[in-house]
């Protein structure tokens, strides 16, 4: 591959870009843009998990239920294995991914990942490389670099994949980019996205001192490719690590993939020129209790230029960003209040309005028209035919596409085109000033400092 400002992973033009994105869109009816490694249609796969615990609990279900075996659990910590092993007593058990993977090499054709985000392209990338299809919860990444080399590797690999935003495969968020790529409300040129996280600890310093480390948990395997810290009770393990820097990549990171993903695919963005962010105030060590940060997409294949918005925060919170309230009132006039979280496309003919997570269900309302109605109630939508396939489910696409079927419609292609574009964010909150963006290189043409967050240092024995 060819070197680049960053390191090994290769660059990529904005026309591929923008290939690419389309590609996510609506070309879910064929292969995808690369040849799958398959197997045999009527054989059973064989998985092993890598976090079992919390999201990976029900990703190892899901698995299970679209007829995967699992044949391996990974958790560092045993109460967490011996719980899961449990509902799956043939599972082997292990506490460190890199041994499961070695030693069940020929075992295992496939890898679920879900862990905290920063094992996400460490493990990830090692059972990709080893030949193994992989499920990967999003965010897909904890950095824009790795998001990069996860892309890269699955295509160079041929494995099947998926970003565990599962409301990829839902009829409405199909439908909506149906809708939007069908030109209902013209020419987009706004884009805001809000959320109600964290719902963890941000805007906090690190605690001073350490507790004792419990008995059932490795510490020294949970931190990985971050830098040694401490163990303090309840402070990270388990849920409360998105919000620091070194593990999770804070509300953006957890919400984006779900709440940006139908806006992304329909609206072939690119990539950003500028990328700025405030916040309720940042430090080295957890991201901001609120945020709003602007992204700037240049005109692209006949569509305008476009700013995308995003707000996080809890909605009561003294300081908490938000859409302004002349670009709402419709929304809040129709639901009574702003929702937690939604999403809004503002075109020159029109707006659609989304007020959930994963865009299963949206809104649209015309410029001459004086109020939102429901999609499956509005005339002019009645003459747009489906392009993109209905889902079987989102881990059933996966498990169809190891088996040589189509590639997932959240496959590495577009989920690291996604991640890569949303810790954007997370940089430009991190360096603090605006960033002038080269994408196609990942760097930052006014701000060399930011490569030590577009590509981060691992621990010796983590490195991807």
């Amino acid at each position: 591959m060819p070197k680049d400002s960053i390191g090994t992973v290769s660059s990529v033009s904005r026309r591929q870009f923008i290939k690419y994105t389309t590609l996510a869109t609506g070309a879910f009816a064929v292969a995808g843009p690369y040849v799958v490694r398959g197997q045999n249609l009527n054989s059973r796969i064989q998985v092993g998990v890598i976090g079992a615990g919390g999201k990976g609990s029900s990703d190892t279900d899901e698995a299970a239920k679209a007829g995967a075996v699992i044949v391996s659990l990974c958790d560092v910590d045993k109460s967490t294995l011996a719980s899961r092993g449990a509902k799956y007593p043939d599972a082997k058990r292990y506490q460190d991914y890199r041994k499961m993977l070695t030693e069940m090499e020929k075992g295992i054709d496939a890898a679920i990942v879900a862990t905290p985000d920063n094992h996400h392209a460490p493990a990830s990338i090692m059972a990709m490389k080893m030949g193994k299809h992989c499920f990967c919860q999003k965010p897909l990444t904890h950095s824009v670099y790795e998001a990069r080399m996860m892309r890269d590797t699955a295509k160079k690999m041929k494995v099947a994949t998926q970003m565990g935003n599962q409301g990829s495969a839902g009829s409405g968020l199909r439908r909506a980019v149906e809708v939007i790529q069908a030109g209902i409300i013209g020419k987009p040129k706004q884009l805001h996205v809000w959320s109600n996280r964290p719902i963890w600890p941000q805007g906090i310093d690190r605690p001073a001192g350490s507790d004792p480390v419990p008995d059932t948990l490795d510490w020294d395997l949970w931190l990985g490719p971050a830098p040694f810290r401490p163990y303090k009770k309840d402070t990270y393990h388990t849920f409360k690590w998105r919000g620091w820097q070194d593990f999770g990549t804070g509300a953006l990171g957890d919400m984006a993939c779900h709440t940006v993903n139908m806006p992304f695919r329909a609206l072939k963005l690119g990539y950003p020129t500028e990328i700025e962010a405030e916040s309720t105030g940042m430090n080295k060590e957890t991201y901001p209790l609120s945020s709003k940060i602007r992204f700037q997409f240049p005109e692209r294949e006949g569509l305008p230029p476009l700013t995308f918005w995003w707000y996080d925060g809890q909605p009561k919170a003294k300081e908490t960003y938000r859409p302004h309230a002349d670009l709402v009132e419709d929304i809040v006039a129709m639901q009574g209040e702003l929702p937690g979280s939604g999403c809004l496309i503002i075109g020159d003919k029109g707006r659609v309005f989304s007020p959930d997570d994963y865009g299963s269900q949206f809104f649209i309302r015309l410029n001459d028209e004086k109020e939102l109605k429901q999609s499956n109630k509005h005339d002019a939508l009645k003459a747009i035919p489906e392009s993109i396939p209905r889902s079987p489910g989102h881990y059933v696409e996966w498990i169809d596409a190891i088996k040589g079927g189509r590639a997932a419609y959240s496959n590495f292609d577009i989920a690291a085109y996604l991640t890569e574009i949303i810790l954007l964010g997370c940089v430009a909150m991190r360096v603090g000033k605006k960033l002038e963006w080269d994408g196609p290189n990942m760097r930052a043409t006014n701000a060399p400092e930011s490569a030590k967050f577009v590509k981060r240092t691992y621990r010796k024995g983590w490195e991807v």
